[in-house]
C-alpha cells in the first residue's frame, strides 16, 4: 500500500510539473522557437511579400537547405541559405539584370532575393502548385518534367510518395512538415 502511495505521489508531482512547464509556461514552444526559428525575417519577410510566397514556407525551404547557415556550401555546389546552384543563380540573376558572382550567393539577402524569384519562376510554370514546385526546387525541373510526363507522379502533385529519388521524397515531405510547424508556432500570435 505505501508503494501504491509513493507511486501516486510521485505521479501527482510529475503532472503538476508538467502541467506547469508545459501548459502553462509553454516550454515545449519555447524549444520548437529555437528549432524553428525566423532568421533573416527582413529579408524573408520583405521578398515572400514582393513574390507572394507564403513567409513561413520560405522559412521551412531555408531550414531544409541551409538550417539558417548563410555561408553554406553543399557537396553539390549549391550555396547560400537557399542553396541555389550557381548556374541557376546567375541565369536567374541575369533575367533580373544582375550581375553577380559565386561570392555574391553568401550575401543573405541576394540569397533569398534570388531563391524566391527561381521558386516562383518554377510556381509559374507549375500553375501555382506547391508540391510540384518545391520537388522541382530539390530535383529539378527537367526530372519533374520527365516524371510528370511518363506518369511517374500525377501533374497536380497530390502523389508525393511515388517521388523516384529517395532525397527529394524526403526533402519535399520535410519542407511541408516544417512549413505546418511554422504556421503553427508564429502565425496565431500575430
Amino acid at each position: 500500500m505505501k508503494r501504491l502511495v509513493k507511486f501516486l505521489i510521485i505521479l501527482s508531482i510529475f503532472l503538476l510539473l508538467y502541467f506547469i512547464l508545459f501548459k502553462i509556461l509553454e516550454i515545449d514552444k519555447i524549444i520548437l522557437k529555437k528549432i524553428y526559428p525566423l532568421k533573416y525575417s527582413e529579408y524573408v519577410e520583405k521578398y515572400a511579400e514582393e513574390y507572394n510566397v507564403d513567409k513561413y514556407l520560405v522559412y521551412a525551404i531555408i531550414k531544409a537547405e541551409s538550417n539558417f547557415k548563410e555561408n553554406a556550401k553543399s557537396t553539390s555546389n549549391a550555396v547560400g541559405l537557399m542553396q541555389i546552384m550557381e548556374a541557376t543563380a546567375i541565369e536567374t540573376a541575369n533575367k533580373m539584370n544582375l550581375n553577380i558572382t559565386e561570392l555574391d550567393l553568401f550575401n543573405p539577402e541576394l540569397n533569398i532575393r534570388l531563391g524566391l524569384e527561381y521558386f516562383t519562376n518554377l510556381l509559374d510554370k507549375y500553375n501555382d502548385n506547391y508540391n510540384l514546385a518545391i520537388i522541382a526546387y530539390n530535383a529539378g525541373i527537367g526530372n519533374v518534367d520527365k516524371w510528370i510526363q511518363d506518369g511517374t507522379i500525377k501533374s497536380d502533385g497530390t502523389d508525393l510518395e511515388n517521388v523516384p529519388f529517395k532525397e527529394t521524397n524526403n526533402y519535399v515531405r520535410k519542407i511541408l512538415r516544417d512549413y505546418e510547424i511554422y504556421k503553427e508556432l508564429y502565425e496565431k500570435q500575430m
